[in-house]
């Protein structure tokens, strides 16, 4: 299995969560950084640990408004530096007050560029916001391998309207939740060869009955994917190792992700 998006960096030791991954099967994970003073912490661990570190690099729409005047210069030096590199966390929310959207769409719509003429993966992230999503597509169109919507929050009428345009869709288990059982509803709706996985760690923590590694301060720890998959498989009534060989391969040919040697 493959983690579609995490933040490992933000742990204190990563070395011993790829330990505990490891040890339930999860063979990949793509790590997401958010803003210039994380993306050293995530292509130093891309480095340590190459095969299963799949680095990314993007600014957050929440840290639009706090970049130096030589963000983008950084991001595309890191992509040469990554061949193997995406695009994200980057994107639009709405349910921020700041920074505003027009500041937002000032970031986000360059690194969609980029993604397209890079021909690289993005994960986007789209809180409350799906109308400016939607617009900066129009403006900035994707990479015509598409776009991931990192932990989709959407009905089932936006994932009719977003495949067409490219969108892949991340199941996180934080949609296990009784509150979020719209949201899982809309996951029946998505196209077999568009549904990815992900736990969004350390944050989206899933209910207590699906966590398999608690952590300290309820934060979620990327081992609690195989668990998680396995809820999923649950609802959308389908065995758990065919969903779990659909996500990968899912995954591996978004991100491009070779699978190991025999």
């Amino acid at each position: 299995m493959i983690d579609a998006h995490n933040h490992l960096h933000q742990f204190a030791d990563p070395g011993r969560m790829i330990t505990e991954m490891q040890a339930v099967g999860i063979r990949a994970c793509v790590v997401n950084g958010t803003s210039e003073d994380d993306w050293p912490a995530v292509a130093a661990l891309a480095e340590r640990y190459p095969g299963f570190v799949h680095p990314a690099f993007g600014l957050h729409p929440w840290h639009a408004h706090r970049h130096s005047s030589r963000w983008l210069d950084r991001l595309e030096a890191l992509l040469d530096r990554f061949p193997n590199a995406s695009i994200g966390e980057c994107g639009v929310d709405r349910w921020v007050d700041e920074p505003a959207m027009t500041i937002q769409r000032a970031v986000f719509l360059p690194q969609l560029a980029l993604a397209r003429e890079r021909r690289r993966p993005i994960s986007i992230h789209a809180l409350q916001a799906w109308g400016p999503l939607i617009e900066a597509l129009k403006v900035e169109p994707p990479p015509q391998s598409g776009f991931l919507l990192h932990a989709f929050g959407g009905t089932s009428e936006l994932v009719a309207q977003l495949a067409p345009l490219g969108a892949r869709f991340s199941f996180s288990g934080h949609f296990l939740h009784p509150r979020k059982a719209k949201v899982l509803a809309a996951f029946a709706a998505v196209p077999p060869d568009r549904l990815l996985l992900e736990t969004d760690a350390p944050s989206m923590t899933p209910p207590d009955a699906v966590v398999t590694h608690p952590l300290a301060d309820s934060a979620n720890h990327p081992g609690n994917l195989p668990s998680i998959a396995r809820s999923l498989a649950g609802h959308l009534d389908e065995p758990f190792d065919a969903l779990a060989r659909r996500t990968d391969a899912n995954t591996r040919r978004f991100f491009g992700i070779v699978p190991p040697s025999p």
